[in-house]
């Protein structure tokens, strides 16, 4: 017998989004069952954005990136 039940078919992403922030995916999903990928050429999108920061904590974030050798 199957214990998971199966997810509401969705609308919007917005309602998945909502159904999923709600709701343990262990009710509808046999983890066990789940396969290990791997994605070697994904690269993660990266945008540019503007922020005001106090220089104090801007020299905080530029040393501790420093120390985990991140630009």
């Amino acid at each position: 017998m199957n214990k998971h039940k199966q997810p509401p078919k969705f609308k919007t992403e917005a309602e998945e989004r909502k159904f999923w922030e709600d709701n343990d995916s262990a009710d509808y999903l046999d983890w066990s069952k789940a396969a290990k990928v791997t994605m070697p050429n994904l690269k993660p999108s990266t945008k540019t954005i503007s922020l005001r920061l106090p220089e104090s904590l801007l020299e905080s974030i530029k040393i501790e990136a420093n120390r985990r050798d991140m630009p």
